[in-house]
């Protein structure tokens, strides 16, 4: 028998060639422990007789077949394509929608109208969907802004916050779907609710067992004996609505299905708590923050993590991200840092003396924040320092007993209402003055910011001035340690709790766990 010469392995690509692809949950090999790659089978051409590995006689990893045989004779899509199918995907959704806003004015019409002016409206419907393009362009932008708040009607004794659902433990999170008509809220019990913000009718998400969490890839137990931590520490949506993210205690991102309420895949990789989440808006790009001071971009439809962030010194808390490829996040080093992810590059923002807690985009160049002291902070990308704060804006004080909701126009500069107050100097409630939350309407001047001294509060972002004006305070007992506004401003969402949303070193004890609605009626 004629032996054969065994074949070295080559010299390694240099360049291009040598770069990683992006790591897959679902098949893709590489050497990174944290994923799991799939056996890969190695032929020889020139010969009828076939090598391959050890691992090779098993067709398939988890019923994926691998990824030479299954990526067989098909074309990869670029990235550049990719953005194109994604464009068009977004024209046309926008086509659909003003489509059926005509066809319900065509209903009043004639039949020989619709005929003779069919290609008359069709340029009419072009000129609308440029027109709402532009117009979203430049609100994402900053160049134009809706004035909420000047339109935020006084609020009536009648206009109380009205508890959607309630919860068992404390709230931690609360989402809002793209078309304000879902919501989704998580606990520290783990329990997530999707319901319906007209009915309140809500529906339960079940976790799956421990062998299917390990089928979607999640990392499997050291100890047989332990215990899965399913406790919750945020949430977020993605903009079509398809999926929904969360990630807690246990250190994973997980991605379920809203159409089926079912787990579909749990991303690993982070090495302390997941607290906070953020789809990019358009896209299914998700970003993950953990207390291992990192930040880990995935893509939720290719079930692939990208990306890795790092700068951040201690722990991150908050996170938020608009359509472009930027990322606003705070942490515990005191810093707020915005990622620009393609140029590979970090604007830092450093507080004046105090850690920030929390964060939000108004546009793509101000945002604004709440500290430890009771501070909000508004910010610019022209400066490194705030451009104005709000001291005191979560006092601690009683008002007979009766937290009434009132206009706050007469307030003195640090936020602070002088009217009918009266002031509780105890050391030991001054963590309840912490501005645990706060919310910006998606390209208006309207904010909202929460603690847990018994009220959230309204505030008007000022163009010309740069700067914060308070509007009113709405009495809400506990921990605010999620607030949402709804994209057409009519409400905002609170995600309530007894027990802040990162330990339980406070309690409110008359507080309610529950997710409270409270509607704004403008101008």
């Amino acid at each position: 028998m004629k032996l054969r010469d065994r074949k070295r392995p080559g010299p390694k690509p240099k360049g291009a060639a040598a770069k990683k692809k992006p790591r897959s949950f679902g098949g893709g090999g590489d050497d990174d422990p944290f994923f799991e790659s799939e056996p890969k089978r190695r032929r020889r051409s020139g010969g009828d007789d076939e090598v391959e590995s050890e691992e090779s006689d098993e067709e398939f990893v988890d019923g994926v077949r691998s990824s030479e045989e299954e990526g067989e004779g098909e074309e990869e899509e670029t990235a550049d394509e990719k953005r194109v199918r994604l464009a068009k995907e977004y024209l046309e959704k926008i086509r659909a929608a003003t489509k059926r806003v005509e066809e319900t004015e065509k209903d009043e019409e004639d039949e020989e109208e619709e005929d003779v002016g069919r290609e008359e409206k069709e340029g009419n419907r072009d000129s609308l969907v440029a027109e709402i393009l532009q117009r979203d362009q430049l609100e994402e932008s900053g160049r134009i802004r809706r004035f909420f708040a000047s339109r935020v009607l006084t609020p009536e004794p009648q206009d109380e916050s009205q508890f959607l659902v309630k919860h068992r433990q404390s709230v931690t999170a609360v989402a809002l779907s793209e078309d304000d008509s879902r919501g989704f809220s998580a606990s520290k019990d783990g329990l997530i609710l999707h319901w319906d913000v007209e009915t309140g009718k809500s529906e339960k998400y079940l976790w799956p067992t421990e062998d299917v969490l390990v089928s979607h890839y999640a990392k499997a137990l050291q100890k047989p004996s332990a215990k899965r931590s399913k406790q919750i520490l945020t949430l977020a949506a993605s903009s079509d609505g398809r999926y929904l993210a969360s990630g807690g205690m246990d250190r994973h991102v997980h991605l379920w299905d809203t159409r089926s309420r079912e787990h579909i895949q749990a991303f690993h990789g982070h090495r302390g708590p997941v607290s906070c989440l953020a789809f990019r808006q358009g896209t299914t790009q998700l970003f993950s923050g953990s207390f291992d001071r990192t930040i880990k971009l995935w893509n939720a439809e290719d079930r692939t993590h990208m990306d890795n962030l790092f700068g951040h010194q201690s722990e991150i808390l908050m996170s938020d991200c608009l359509r472009k490829e930027r990322l606003l996040t705070v942490g515990r080093d005191r810093t707020m840092r915005l990622w620009k992810v393609p140029e590979e590059s970090q604007l830092v923002f450093r507080a004046p003396a105090s850690s920030l807690e929390c964060c939000c985009f108004i546009n793509d160049s101000e945002f604004i924040s709440g500290s430890d002291d009771g501070s909000i902070e508004l910010w610019s990308v022209t400066r490194k320092k705030p451009t104005h704060i709000v001291k005191n804006a979560h006092s601690l004080f009683l008002l007979h007993n009766d937290h009434s909701q009132k206009s706050e126009k007469d307030s003195i500069p640090n936020g602070d209402s002088t009217e009918n107050h009266k002031w509780k100097a105890d050391s030991s409630l001054s963590a309840h003055t912490w501005v645990s939350s706060v919310a910006v309407c998606r390209g208006s001047d309207l904010a909202a910011s929460g603690a847990a001294n018994g009220v959230v509060r309204l505030w008007a972002i000022e163009m010309e001035s740069k700067g914060i004006r308070p509007l009113f305070s709405y009495p809400l007992d506990g921990f605010i340690n999620s607030l949402t506004f709804a994209k057409s401003g009519r409400f905002l969402l609170a995600g309530v709790g007894k027990e802040p949303r990162l330990g339980r070193w406070g309690r409110v004890q008359e507080a309610t766990n529950g997710v409270a609605i409270h509607s704004l009626r403008l101008k």
